[in-house]
């Protein structure tokens, strides 16, 4: 069955404006264009479409979803193996927030108890899963599995003090950091500041601190593109500033 803009719009859920972005893109080219100039799209793009809104739901950014799918080794089936098996992670999440929103409810109404720790276990799960399947692989071969299992642990014992402490030292770091960007200097006050807020924000995370793992933590940040991303998402370059920080702060900068 051959579908024309409109037709695969309506079919899909998605605004004929979004398909044709992706045709300027050459994320999703039509099949043809007709005599008449419509755009015309066969099974094949299709089943392209449903993979990129796979890939969206799971927060790929357009042009990585571009590399994936444009790729002579992509694999359709094993692709949607693996968007069924990081969906099925999405649901767990899910299913561990809606369990705690229904305690919490029931809490309300007199029907249990709940501890403080009780309140926040699935927020803090979701936390740990979500870093999982982002990072997981890449942080256990740099630190290992025993290192990694032990700030779980640690995460999951936090106290509701301690977890807001936490929470409070990234949104300082974040605004630290970005006040510092603007000077230029890494080894400046506000720089080393932002560095030594990270250092305080990891002991609420790590088993143990040493300033090989910090440096090695920031070079990570520099080097992988989903951190760089993150970094990256207000001000270029952000990710490269804070790795030289922090290699000043610990020492470590050659």
């Amino acid at each position: 069955m051959e579908y024309t803009v409109q037709r695969l719009a309506r079919l899909a859920g998605v605004s004929t404006r979004t398909l044709r972005y992706y045709d300027e893109i050459g994320l999703l080219k039509p099949a043809r264009v007709n005599s008449s100039g419509y755009r015309i799209y066969s099974e094949a793009e299709v089943d392209r479409l449903q993979q990129i809104l796979f890939y969206r739901e799971l927060g790929v950014s357009l042009d990585r979803i571009k590399e994936i799918v444009t790729s002579p080794s992509f694999d359709e089936v094993r692709a949607l193996r693996e968007h069924r098996e990081k969906l099925l992670e999405k649901r767990r999440q899910l299913d561990l927030l809606i369990a705690n929103v229904d305690k919490t409810i029931a809490l309300k109404e007199g029907r249990i108890e709940m501890s403080d720790k009780e309140r926040f276990e699935g927020f803090k799960k979701r936390m740990i899963e979500d870093n999982e399947r982002r990072y997981g692989k890449e942080i256990r071969e740099k630190y290992g599995k025993e290192t990694v299992e032990k700030s779980n642990a640690k995460l999951m014992n936090m106290t509701q003090e301690e977890y807001d402490r936490a929470t409070s030292l990234a949104e300082e770091i974040r605004v630290t950091l970005t006040e510092a960007f603007k000077t230029g200097d890494p080894a400046g006050e506000l720089a080393q500041r932002a560095a030594d807020l990270h250092r305080q924000w990891l002991s609420f995370y790590w088993d143990s601190y040493t300033r090989e793992a910090h440096a090695g933590l920031a070079q990570m940040y520099a080097d992988d593109e989903r951190f760089t991303a993150y970094y990256d998402k207000d001000q270029p370059g952000t990710a490269a500033f804070f790795r030289d920080a922090i290699l000043i702060y610990t020492g470590m900068k050659k």
